[in-house]
C-alpha cells in the first residue's frame, strides 16, 4: 500500500511540474509607426469632419429618395383596397379553435389539371 501511495504521489507531482511552466515576459513592444505626428493629425481632422459610415438613426442624416415606375394614385388605390379587405387583419389565434371561418376565407379559383 505503500508503494502504490509513492507511485500516485509521483505521478501527480510529475503533472503539477508539467503544468506549471510559465511563460517568458517580453516586455512591453514600442509602438511602430509608418507615419509621422503630422500625418496622423491631418488624417484624424480628416475623418473627424467627414461623414460616419456606421451612423444610424438621426446622425445617419436623410435617406435616399426611392424612385418608383409605379404612379402615386395606383399605389393609394390598391393600399385602399387591401385596407378594406375582410380578411386583412386576421389572426388564427383571435378564433375558437385557432379556425378562421368559413365567411371570412379568401375564395380563390381553384385550378385543376388533368391527370396523365
Amino acid at each position: 500500500m505503500n508503494a502504490s501511495k509513492i507511485i500516485a504521489a509521483a505521478a501527480l507531482s510529475i503533472l503539477a511540474a508539467a503544468g506549471a511552466q510559465a511563460e517568458t515576459y517580453e516586455g512591453v513592444h514600442a509602438p511602430v509607426s509608418a507615419n509621422n505626428r503630422a500625418n496622423v493629425a491631418a488624417q484624424a481632422t480628416e475623418a473627424a469632419r467627414s461623414a460616419n459610415p456606421y451612423a444610424e438613426g438621426y446622425a445617419a442624416g436623410p435617406a435616399a429618395s426611392l424612385n418608383s415606375s409605379v404612379a402615386r394614385a395606383t399605389v393609394r388605390a390598391e393600399a385602399v383596397a387591401t385596407a378594406h379587405e375582410a380578411n386583412q387583419n386576421l389572426d388564427r389565434k383571435a378564433f375558437v379553435n385557432s379556425v378562421i371561418p368559413a365567411q371570412y376565407k379568401i375564395v380563390r379559383p381553384v385550378t385543376q389539371q388533368a391527370g396523365l
